[in-house]
């Protein structure tokens, strides 16, 4: 099993993320409805693992078919429909990754991703103490990636739960 890595934030993920965001903007063009920098890497001083995950929102559930392929022949690997509409890619260079999730709009994990990246951006506490959960855990995994995201499935679910209720004004 790989073992899992999580480092110190890394000024370049956003310009790794604008690099490419542009050649998905490109390479899609007109099927993308957006392309937002989601995970660890697209908050500001947040430990992560070396990986730049984004989710691209297509125009309609109709042009999928179309963009899965375009991705396919751009060497991005596909690796499924994660049961939550988002189909997954992946593409390695020597030190990082990419993580593209493919998604419709309204898709109910992207919804949730955004509201999670961005409680993080606005509550530095709260993503110091998700921080230090991901460096403890990538210890105690020893390469159990289950082990891993199995133990952030709380923090995370709370979090989304604080973000919500901020959202509606009840909580800030």
């Amino acid at each position: 099993m790989r073992a899992v890595k999580v480092v110190d934030y890394d000024p370049s993920w956003p310009r790794l993320f604008a690099d490419i965001s542009a050649e998905i903007s490109i390479l899609l063009g007109n099927l993308v409805l957006s392309i937002d920098h989601i995970g660890s890497t697209s908050v500001p001083g947040l430990a992560a693992k070396p990986k730049i995950d984004l989710d691209v929102v297509t125009i309609s559930d109709d042009v999928l078919p179309m963009a899965i392929e375009m991705l396919r022949a751009a060497d991005f690997v596909f690796h499924s429909d994660r049961e939550e509409k988002r189909w997954a890619f992946t593409r390695y260079h020597e030190a990082y990754g990419f993580k593209l999730y493919l998604c419709e709009p309204g898709n109910r994990a992207h919804r949730e991703r955004i509201l999670f990246r961005d409680y993080l951006r606005d509550h530095p506490e709260r993503a110091t103490a998700y921080a230090d959960l991901k460096r403890r855990l990538a210890v105690e995994a020893g390469g159990d990636w289950d082990f891993y995201t199995g133990g952030k499935t709380q923090f995370v679910s709370e979090t989304l739960r604080l973000a919500y209720l901020s959202s509606i004004g009840v909580f800030h």
